[in-house]
């Protein structure tokens, strides 16, 4: 009964306030403001709430003064408004299963709840309009309830709003007008309260409690943000705008309290939200073929997005840039963001192709900020040690990107402080530092693994030059100019680094990445003084001095040698056949890899004669030992560097031309085909002699050209080096240089015949295109036009060779295929670089040359075992083709002018003898 008559006292005073003038409210504020605030706070019916909430915002409120308007009011009557409005959302949930348009009854509750609520956002407004009209801008602590309250609000509004599809499932055009007018609401309400907390501020001195109530206000709207990106971009944009200048309004005060990684990361996805969202819209726009059509709704769409997408990425540049040592932990999410943007981007292989005016607004809008973003991250340690980590496992896709990533890199760091120029040019120096390469190379391994990119390839934008056109090139040439011209400007202290990371990218097994290595170790020769290049080839020598075997590594730094040593002046040249005299025998495996014609006329006859004498002299001691199969590798040994001579030499009257024509006839004549089928070594020899014999082809007799022939054919028959090969289809080419005579014709000419058919029918792609042009170059200068058409006696092989000739392009792979392909393909060579880098028995690991020189020798393989049947043999070879060679001699088919010695009988004789007993001793047995 006491309930009721309160109720029913309760109805009367309300009752009689709603009469009351605003004269009225004001004189009785401090009498009745305390009752309505309690009968607010004790009423359970939503009815009685709205209504009491309304009388006080609308008819008290504008009496309160703002010192007394936390107290009095708002922390009174806000908290239980939020509960209120917070029930009313559940009451909508627990319901809505049974809305239909057939149950009036619960569609009018539903509707009358969201008018509820929409009053609830009215009175809330109300009371930010309030403050408004002060002049003077409020103290935090003066309206403390209000800001939380409201965003609590607004957070399940626009919560509420974007569910909705979800939440009133198909029946949402029951209530959609009302939803509609609770978003409008809230936007208002949101957009007043903003507005007021700009005039808000706060001193250093400011309380704790202000300080977190700042910082909650933040996270709310981060909250709100996180909610309302799908539903206004304006809104959303907005808010964004209002979050981060609160947050360098007062950063000194909550830059210690903000959750910086939740910031950061929010922005990162938007922007990579709205930026995947262009690009879907432009390809939307290309299919469409609106492209021209910029006032369609499509193309506003698109750049209304583009425009977010900028918006996001200026202000995550701008956050790091206030905040960036707050920020250090999440250095790998904006590695990532950079790499997911830029790989969408062409060169990329998986960026979309887009219209050039769309092209050029997402560039705006997302490459160009991310040159800036890099700016900021540039002085973190831990950004640096991010991304210059040697294991640094990335997506096949975002290789390139990386790259990409570390050249502008070193675009940007000649404008950086020292600091920041030792972080990045240096690598980690103290085994308690986080290992991390130096930038070098971090970009030689980087582009290692752009393995597709660079064989489909990609093309990046060239040099400008003056009077010339832009042209598109390849990512080799691009990154060699980015490189060269670092090397440029880098300061000398960081040219020890430098050169260290120069040596061992030229010794990894990738012979592209080698090679750009070599072009930019060639500029920095170059580039610095005439002893700085001395310095670098002996340097250089000396590494290929060291490696004992053939290996890539050997053949990678003989590619460099052989250029550098064009950029030496004549004297430091000199200098170099000083310090690696020709006439020594170990000092050979460097100038095989020197290309004479580079040398200057004085050290160019020194390094002749001497290779020459040695090679004679290496000769003469195999013919005095023997002639033992053991003693071959010495001979292989000089005939590289004799090879580099011959390839010098322009007339056949030179006089190292006739040595070199004396020492191969020689051999020729000691080389026994079968012998050559079962030895490795000899194979070795075959090849070189080979090379040599291709180039002096016009000065060789026809019996050793038969004999070269008849090797070749007894290697070509079964499974032997592709680089033998290759060097027997070089000589085979060549001799469409000269007339066979008559009387040898029966015996070469078939055979060459043979020979081109069989390597011609080869399978292998590279040996079949080396078949095809050397066939086709001795097919253009020869005499003998018999052994072109029987060459070709077989069908499917003088198709081949019509369609070589002819230049008929194959069937052509479409792009995609070829693609995947490429890809399939990068995983074998990647697996077979790993293969070949588990091997570093023979690898030169020091800068230091005098190191290298000290260093021990590689281990000798272990003898293999043979059969009492291989020595019988490989003995009988060697006799037959000893004899044979001295028959040529004693005939004078060698070219050998000079009369057999005296000797020659008597130790015929003993040879005689000896066959004898051995064939007396074997019949005995």
């Amino acid at each position: 009964m006491t309930a009721v008559i309160m109720s029913q006292t309760n109805t009367s005073l309300l009752d009689e306030v709603v009469q009351w003038s605003q004269e009225t409210c004001r004189q009785k504020l401090k009498s009745v403001l305390p009752k309505l605030t309690s009968l607010h706070n004790t009423s359970e019916s939503w009815d009685d709430h709205i209504r009491i909430l309304k009388i006080i915002t609308d008819m008290f409120l504008p009496h309160i003064g703002l010192s007394e308007l936390e107290d009095e009011c708002f922390s009174k009557i806000l908290p239980k408004a939020v509960t209120m409005f917070e029930s009313m959302i559940k009451e909508i949930l627990d319901q809505v299963g049974g809305l239909s348009s057939q149950n009036t009854e619960l569609c009018a509750l539903l509707r009358n709840v969201l008018q509820a609520m929409v009053q609830i956002i009215d009175a809330l407004s109300s009371c930010v309009r309030h403050i408004g009209t002060f002049e003077e801008a409020p103290d935090l602590d003066a309206i403390r309830s209000l800001p939380t309250c409201i965003l609590k609000v607004l957070k399940e509004t626009f919560q509420h709003c974007k569910e909705s599809e979800v939440v009133y499932c198909g029946r949402l055009s029951l209530v959609a007008d009302l939803l509609q007018g609770l978003f409008k609401e809230a936007y208002s309400l949101q957009k007043g309260l903003l507005e007021l907390l700009d005039r808000v501020s706060l001193d250093s001195s400011a309380p704790e409690e202000e300080v977190f109530d700042i910082v909650a206000m933040i996270h709310n709207l981060l909250d709100i943000c996180s909610i309302i990106s799908n539903l206004d971009i304006a809104l959303h944009a907005n808010t964004w705008k209002f979050l981060i200048k609160q947050s360098l309004k007062y950063q000194s005060l909550v830059e210690e309290h903000l959750h910086h990684g939740d910031i950061s990361n929010s922005l990162c996805d938007n922007m990579l939200v709205s930026f995947n969202n262009c690009v879907e819209l432009a390809e939307q726009i290309k299919h469409a073929g609106l492209q021209e059509a910029t006032q369609s709704p499509e193309y506003k769409l698109f750049q209304k997005t583009a425009k977010m997408c900028r918006f996001f990425a200026n202000t995550l540049v701008h956050y790091i840039k206030e905040f960036k040592f707050f920020l250090t932990k999440y250095c790998n999410c904006y590695h990532q963001l950079y790499l997911q943007i830029i790989s969408n981007f062409p060169p990329s292989l998986c960026a979309p192709t887009l219209p050039s005016a769309l092209s050029v607004e997402l560039n705006a809008a997302a490459l160009v900020p991310m040159d800036a973003l890099l700016h900021q991250l540039l002085p973190l340690r831990p950004f640096a040690q991010f991304v210059l980590q040697n294991d640094l496992r990335l997506a096949a896709d975002h290789e390139l990107p990386h790259c990409l990533l570390l050249l502008s890199v070193l675009g940007q760091l000649p404008s950086q402080p020292e600091e920041v120029l030792q972080l990045w040019y240096t690598g980690s120096q103290f085994s308690e530092e986080t290992p991390r390469l130096p930038l070098h190379q971090a970009l030689f391994t980087s582009f290692r693994r752009c393995y597709t990119e660079r064989r489909v390839p990609v093309l990046l934008p060239g040099v400008m030059m003056k009077g010339q056109a832009q042209v598109p090139v390849t990512l080799h040439n691009h990154m060699c100019v980015q490189l060269c011209a670092s090397v440029a400007a880098l300061p000398p202290v960081y040219f020890p680094v430098l050169e260290r990371c120069l040596v061992d990218t030229v010794l990894q097994p990738d012979t592209q990445t080698a090679l750009l290595a070599t072009d930019v170790w060639c500029f920095t020769a170059r580039y610095g003084t005439a002893e700085l290049c001395l310095h670098h080839v002996l340097l250089v020598a000396q590494l290929v001095k060291s490696c004992t075997t053939e290996c890539y590594q050997s053949a990678h730094l003989g590619l460099l040698l052989k250029r550098m040593v064009f950029l030496m002046t004549p004297d430091h040249q000199m200098e170099l056949v000083a310090h690696f005299p020709p006439s020594e025998v170990e000092n050979l495996p460097v100038w095989r890899r020197v290309l004479l014609r580079a040398l200057s006329q004085g050290a160019r006859h020194r390094v002749e004669a001497d290779i020459i004498d040695l090679t004679q002299g290496a000769l003469t001691d195999w013919q005095n030992g023997g002639y033992k199969l053991g003693q071959v590798d010495k001979v292989n040994m000089v005939l590289f560097p004799l090879l580099a001579v011959v390839r010098m030499q322009s007339s056949p009257e030179e006089q190292c031309v006739l040595s070199a024509m004396r020492i191969i006839t020689q051999l020729w004549l000691r080389m026994c085909p079968d012998q050559v089928q079962t030895h490795p070594v000899l194979q070795c020899t075959l090849q070189l002699l080979l090379s040599i014999s291709a180039i002096l082809v016009k000065n060789i007799e026809p019996q050793v050209i038969c004999q070269a022939l008849l090797c070749v054919d007894n290697v070509v028959s079964q499974k032997c080096a592709d680089q033998l090969l290759l060097a027997a289809l070089e000589f085979l080419s060549s001799l469409g240089k000269i007339f066979v005579p008559s009387d040898s014709q029966n015996e070469i000419l078939p055979r060459l015949s043979s020979l081109f058919a069989v390597l011609l029918a080869d399978r292998a792609g590279l040996l079949q295109q080396h078949a095809l042009e050397a066939f086709s170059q001795f097919a253009e200068i020869t005499n003998h036009e018999e052994v072109i058409s029987q060459s070709l006696s077989v069908e499917d092989t003088k198709t081949r060779v019509v369609n070589y000739l002819s230049k008929t392009v194959n069937a052509q792979e479409d792009v995609e295929s070829r693609l995947q392909r490429l890809k399939l393909e990068t995983a074998v060579i990647e697996q077979h670089n790993e293969r070949l880098e588990m091997n570093t028995g023979n690898t030169p690991n020091t800068l230091s040359a005098e190191a290298v020189a000290d260093s021990e020798p590689s281990p000798k393989r272990a003898r293999q075992e043979t059969s009492a049947e291989d020595e019988y043999s490989r003995y009988i070879q060697t006799a037959a083709s000893a004899l044979k060679a001295l028959q040529a001699l004693t005939e004078g088919t060698a070219n050998v002018p000079a009369p057999p010695p005296q000797w020659l009988e008597p130790r015929l004789q003993e040879l005689q003898t000896l066959i004898a007993h051995i064939s007396t001793a074997r019949r005995t047995t």
